[in-house]
Parts: C-alpha cells; sequence; structure tokens
C-alpha cells in the first residue's frame, strides 16, 4: 500500500472515529437547544392562566428570541473564530441555560419579553459554530452527510420535547412549583450541565484529540489543510457587510426564511392546534406533539439517501418545500384529528428541506466567507422564528383560529420553491452551474494595493 493509500485510509479511519465520537455530544447539545426553544409552545396556556400573557403577548415574546438573535448572530461569529468553537459553545449553552432557568421565575409580560431576548441573544452563534466546527474536523466529501445527521437530530428532540415537557408540566403543585416552573427549571439547568461537561469532553482542535492515532492526526489535517488551500485567495479579506448585498446570499436567506416560518409556526402554535382535538391533556398533547416531528425523522432519512446519489440538490429542495406547502394548505381546512396528520405530512417537507438547503452553501461557498455567510443566512433567515409566532399570535388573537396563518405558511412555502430554481450550485460535468466558490472572489477585497 502506497503512502497515499495509507494517508486515504487515516483519513477514512478518523471521520469515522468522529462520528462516533464527537457527533453525539453534538446532537446532546442540540436535544438541549431544541427543549429551550420549545417549551414555551407547551407552556403558553399556562403562561396566560398564571402570569396574564396571552396569544399576541405570547407570540411577541416568542419572536423575540429570532430579534436578538439576528442581532448577536455575526458578533458572535466573530468571537467564535476569535476564541474556537470549543470555547465558544461552551459559552453559549451555559448562558442560555442560565437565561432558560430565569423563565421559571417570570412574573409579567415585561420580564417575559426581557428573558425572551435575553435567550436569543445567549443562543445566537451555535449554528454557525457547529457548522465552523465540522468544517475544521470533517472532510468536505463528508461535510453534508455530518450536517445532515446533526440537523435530523433537531426532529428527534422536536419529538422527544413533547413528551419531556407533558412530563414535567404533570409535576404541577411538586415542592410547591408550577408544572411550568419545572419545565424552564429543569430543561434550563440541563443545558448548563451539558454545557460544562462539553468543555471537558469536546476537543478544540485536531491535534488535541486522544482518540486519534498520531498518523489519522496528520492525515485529517492534512486534507483540511489541502481543501483550504485549493480555494485559497491570496492576500485577501472578506468583507463582511457587502455579502449582504450579494443576491445569491439574499436568495439563499430568503429561502430559509421560508423554511424557518414552517418551523417555528409549528415549534410555538402545533401544541394550541393539537389542544382542539376533544379529549387532550397536557400530557396526551405532549405525546401527540412528537408524531410530526418523528415523521421528519424517517423523511429526513430518506431525503438524506436521495441526495447522496442526485448531482443536484435543488430538484428534492423544491419537492421537500412543495409538500410542506401542500401539507400545510390541508391542514387549514381539516379537522383537529385530519389537521395533526396534514401538518405530520407538512412536517416531513419543511423539515426534510433545511438539511437539504445546507448543503448548498455548505458545498459551494468558498471557505473565506463559509462562516460568515452561514451567520449572515441563518441569523437574517431566522427571522422567520419571530415572524411566525407573532404572525400567528395577532392573527389567533384576532380571529380566534390560527387557520389564515396556515394558509400563509403553505403560500411561503410554494414562493421559497420557486425560488430555488434560481440557486447557483457546485455540481460535476462540464454543465455545471457557475461555482458558489466564485462568490468569495466578489466578496473578497485585497488587502493591499
Amino acid at each position: 500500500m502506497t503512502s497515499v493509500d495509507n494517508a486515504v485510509a487515516d483519513v477514512a479511519s478518523a471521520t469515522k472515529k468522529f462520528f462516533k465520537r464527537v457527533l453525539p455530544i453534538m446532537l446532546v447539545m442540540l436535544v438541549c437547544n431544541q427543549l429551550n426553544r420549545s417549551n414555551i409552545g407547551y407552556a403558553q396556556d399556562h403562561l396566560q392562566a398564571d402570569v396574564g400573557i396571552g396569544a399576541a403577548a405570547y407570540g411577541f415574546g416568542a419572536g423575540l428570541f429570532f430579534i436578538a438573535y439576528a442581532i448577536f448572530e455575526l458578533p458572535s461569529n466573530v468571537m467564535m473564530e476569535k476564541y474556537g468553537a470549543k470555547v465558544w459553545l461552551t459559552r453559549i449553552m451555559i448562558s442560555w441555560g442560565t437565561v432558560s432557568f430565569l423563565m421559571a421565575f417570570v412574573q409579567n409580560e415585561t420580564m417575559f419579553y426581557i428573558l425572551r431576548f435575553l435567550l436569543g441573544a445567549a443562543e445566537a452563534g451555535f449554528f454557525p459554530a457547529v457548522i465552523f466546527y465540522f468544517a475544521r474536523w470533517v472532510p468536505a466529501g463528508q461535510r453534508g452527510k455530518a450536517t445532515a445527521i446533526f440537523i435530523a437530530g433537531s426532529s428527534i428532540a422536536a419529538a422527544i420535547s413533547g413528551p419531556i415537557a407533558g412530563m414535567l408540566l404533570s409535576l404541577h403543585g411538586a415542592l410547591g412549583l408550577r408544572g411550568w416552573q419545572w419545565l424552564f427549571g429543569f430543561e434550563g439547568a440541563l443545558s448548563v450541565v451539558v454545557g460544562f461537561a462539553v468543555f471537558f469532553v469536546l476537543d478544540a482542535k485536531i491535534k488535541d484529540a486522544k482518540w486519534l492515532s498520531p498518523a489519522e492526526k496528520n492525515a485529517l489535517s492534512g486534507a483540511i489543510a489541502a481543501e483550504d488551500a485549493q480555494h485559497s485567495t491570496a492576500d485577501g479579506k472578506v468583507n463582511r457587510w457587502k455579502m449582504l448585498l450579494n443576491p445569491q446570499i439574499l436568495l439563499l436567506c430568503g429561502i430559509y426564511f421560508s423554511v424557518q416560518l414552517s418551523i417555528y409556526a409549528n415549534t410555538f402554535w402545533l401544541p394550541s392546534i393539537i389542544k382542539q382535538i376533544p379529549g387532550t391533556t397536557d400530557l396526551t398533547v405532549g405525546f401527540l406533539s412528537s408524531i410530526p416531528w418523528i415523521c421528519a425523522v424517517f423523511a429526513m432519512y430518506f431525503a438524506a439517501k436521495l441526495q447522496d446519489k442526485a448531482r443536484s440538490k435543488k430538484p428534492l429542495l423544491v419537492v421537500a418545500l412543495l409538500v410542506a406547502a401542500v401539507g400545510t394548505f390541508a391542514a387549514a381546512v381539516a379537522t383537529p384529528v385530519m389537521a395533526l396528520v396534514f401538518l405530520a405530512i407538512a412536517a416531513m417537507g419543511f423539515k426534510s428541506a433545511s438539511p437539504l438547503f445546507w448543503t448548498i452553501p455548505q458545498s459551494g461557498l468558498h471557505p473565506m466567507v463559509l462562516a460568515p455567510a452561514i451567520a449572515i443566512i441563518n441569523s437574517l433567515g431566522n427571522l422567520g422564528g419571530f415572524v411566525a409566532p407573532f404572525g400567528f399570535g395577532i392573527i389567533k388573537e384576532q380571529t380566534g383560529s390560527v387557520i389564515p396563518g396556515l394558509f400563509a405558511l403553505a403560500v411561503a412555502s410554494t414562493i421559497a420553491a420557486g425560488l430555488v430554481y434560481f440557486l447557483k450550485e457546485r455540481r460535476s460535468g462540464k454543465d455545471a452551474e457557475p461555482d458558489m466558490a466564485e462568490l468569495a472572489a466578489a466578496e473578497a477585497v485585497p488587502a493591499r494595493a
């Protein structure tokens, strides 16, 4: 076996170890993230009864998280590049867990708004930090798989968040605490504990990984360095703000905004939709809320299989968005029980759309602009997380129903499917579309004349 063959084997072995050792840690972090994002959806009625937070105030508070997230995403990304993904992920988890824990003591709308804003500020940068960590540890050929597994984990996290929330709410009265206080307190404290643990179990750099052999460290470091060198722009730096005006970045932001509309409309309002089914309780709502997310896990698995074989990801993304649109529209005109069925179909679409979407910028964007571009796309796209809950809250308070909101989601997904046509992506072959790495040339400015 030649030295090249040995290096290839070492890279494959190191990557396999990463998937077995590090990816599960990331998934645990993601579960904590999902628990703290979605818990107010299950506490909504209790907050209204005990604290006086109505539908519009709830929607506004739920959405404030994403305003703060958008404001602090880029600064958080800059700090992550300075201190490293390991330190910054630890900081993010501990701070968001602390704020979430404090939600157990909310007493009025103002306090609710402040804590939701602080939660968004604390969590800002989490997803870009994870993606950046993947880019420093996983070769490009396996990076899409790592991202797909990580994003698929969000559906698993969403599926278990309902039953966990139901059980915690059922502790109402224990130790003199209300059920929603148990919900926020336990899930916030869990994030803090996991955050401290992450600092000790996550390695900052490949050379620090004791679970890799010296040959695997050298081979993996060399592979990542070689990929970076292929895309290097001599003596250049990225104009992050100019990227905001690039049509491709704006297009990616718009599509992701639509995906996030569907995800967070369901995250924050699915429990209230399910409560329309006669005979439901906090516990049954929690378990029924997991059904769409469980269906999404299977859909994402098969989408990933198709994605591996597809030359272009765009047709798959279009299909996923149209499935989301059809399922959401059908849910709007169905009975409560059938609405749950159709929302499960919609979840299979919009949750599958997320990993399909991220393969396009992740594989095509130049390494120089990858981290800031992901931060921009994620922060602006996540504003859908403000529009969806706030819009649904106003609609419900004015009409007593969220059905008009479901119609709007269906339209947004349909428009996003059309916008995919204008995306550029890297493809193999002579007839490849323009490489999105060209974006780096447009966004890189000389450091010296």
